[in-house]
């Protein structure tokens, strides 16, 4: 075994790791919000680590070109799509409000 072939499974198996770390989360994290959090961070890490993990393993041009453009992807959708779900999840008041350090958006809020 080489030491690239070693590095690569080091990678795939921490994201492996992040992947699995943010499956749970959303399973026992209390409200909307905080499952963001898991959903987004611990996930979009993972799996960029198990793409380098196989662009690592795979070393060819056309491979590691459709493995750069899958994170770029995921790097820019997932925390709009995090964004969203969050503003919608505030907006209809599904969150709980004792677990916010700092509710910014609550002057606006009462205007309404």
């Amino acid at each position: 075994m080489s030491a690239i072939d070693a590095a690569a499974s080091v990678f795939l198996i921490a994201g492996a790791t992040f992947s699995l770390a943010a499956g749970i989360a959303l399973t026992r994290f209390p409200d909307v919000l905080s499952r963001m959090h898991a959903a987004t961070k611990p996930q979009v890490l993972g799996m960029l680590l198990v793409l380098l993990g196989c662009a690592l393993r795979f070393r060819s041009t056309v491979d590691i070109t459709t493995l750069v453009l899958i994170g770029i992807f995921q790097l820019t959708t997932a925390p709009v799509a995090a964004h969203m779900v969050g503003r919608a999840a505030y907006r209809s008041g599904v969150y709980r409000a004792d677990l916010l350090v700092a509710d910014e958006l609550a002057d606006r809020r009462a205007d309404r």
